[in-house]
């Protein structure tokens, strides 16, 4: 504590609390002693129900396990598509059915079906998609009360946006006192340090946030960890997601390659410098990414910075790259003013976007190479970020 100056003092002391509000740990999904087990997916209309059963029915197959996504909306036949289009798009199993009427027989019925499927299909967790309202109203919540007792489901999660604010805890609430939620999935969490829902629901239900909804992508769904997402509110980032992702999408081996030639600053091409962009982009966003770094000490410029990128700047610096042959790629110095033309036309760019890109290289390499040399390490050792 000696070590701590009181502005530290006064962060570690809420940061503290604030875990311990929202649950210290991370709540695992439950499972079912005898497969399949039930996940009951309620909320209201819009709040991402069918694309967070996708992605949890992605996140469960990378972890092992063999899901059956099935509609239950039967009011709305945009929202058996749009699971189905999911389903086909992270080629997960899906039970369909027929649906006659549009009435809670029809949903039971469908439901049966789905749980009798599974079981046939050796599928060992079943994800529900129920349907939404624009309000929560009786026949919602008699159909959603009617589903719990027939199935029996081992999750109840309640989907909300986050950026409705006191709405989704309002809607959590009623929810919760009806159906007993077993957890939350807060979606639209990405961007900026959405924490106000995630804390209101917490304390409303008592129930614990089991995920987190980053991004568009069917990857972009993240256990909800509470010392992250503190850490990420109070500007001191999320190192440890940050490498969870990159550990999950980048290839190490190329990745050691690449930061040899860089650091060295010999023999880091253009090419290799594609190579490096398209790595780093299948971890998601570039806001996304730097929203994970904190926004303190050496990094509180990036935080700024990230407002300002344009990912479609990323594509063209992509399609610059590509116009050019391998040979101008290794030796950037050969591309005089006919090549720059040349590769302006090839890659619907204009010259000042290829001159722009090739000086930006050349700083980059040289940056790379000052990074390299053991007295830029001693100076980074000896930095000091307050609250970390």
């Amino acid at each position: 504590m000696t070590a701590l100056s009181p502005g530290e003092q006064v962060i570690k002391i809420v940061r503290d609390e604030l875990v311990e509000t929202l649950g210290k740990d991370n709540a695992k999904l439950k499972f079912a002693s005898q497969p399949p087990t039930v996940i009951l997916m309620a909320g209201l209309q819009g709040s991402g129900k069918t694309t967070t059963s996708g992605k949890l029915a992605n996140w469960l197959k990378n972890g092992g396990h063999r899901p059956l996504l099935v509609s239950v909306d039967v009011y709305r036949p945009a929202a058996r598509e749009q699971l189905k289009v999911v389903a086909a798009a992270i080629k997960a199993n899906l039970y369909e059915g027929e649906v006659g009427e549009a009435n809670t027989a029809t949903v039971e019925r469908l439901a049966k079906e789905a749980r009798r499927e599974a079981i046939i299909s050796g599928c060992d967790v079943l994800i529900v998609d129920t349907a939404g309202r624009l309000h929560i109203d009786d026949q919602l919540m008699d159909e959603m009360q009617s589903l719990k007792r027939m199935l029996n489901p081992q999750e109840i999660l309640f989907v909300a946006d986050s950026m409705t604010g006191q709405d989704a805890v309002r809607s959590a609430d009623e929810f919760h006192k009806k159906l007993t939620l077993t957890g939350v999935v807060l979606t639209k969490m990405d961007g900026d340090a959405r924490g106000g829902a995630a804390l209101s629901i917490r304390q409303v239900t008592g129930q614990p946030i089991k995920f987190i909804g980053v991004g568009e992508k069917y990857d972009a769904l993240e256990p909800f960890h509470p010392d992250r997402i503190v850490s990420r509110i109070l500007g001191m980032g999320d190192i440890m997601s940050l490498i969870e992702k990159a550990e999950s999408q980048i290839d190490k081996k190329k990745a050691h390659e690449l930061a040899a030639k860089a650091l060295t600053g010999d023999g880091f091409s253009l090419g290799d410098f594609r190579d490096q962009l398209k790595q780093v982009r299948k971890m998601g966003s570039m806001q996304s990414i730097i929203g994970m770094l904190p926004s303190i000490g050496a990094f509180s410029g990036l935080q700024k910075a990230a407002d300002k990128v344009d990912e479609k700047q990323i594509n063209r610096v992509e399609a610059i790259i590509n116009s050019m042959t391998s040979h101008e790629r290794d030796h950037h110095e050969v591309i005089n003013g006919s090549r720059r033309k040349r590769i302006a036309r090839g890659s619907g760019t204009s010259v000042q976007e290829v001159n722009n890109l090739l000086r930006q290289y050349v700083q980059m390499k040289k940056m790379f190479k000052q990074m390299g040399k053991p007295s830029f390490a001693r100076r980074l050792a000896g930095m000091k970020m307050p609250g970390m």
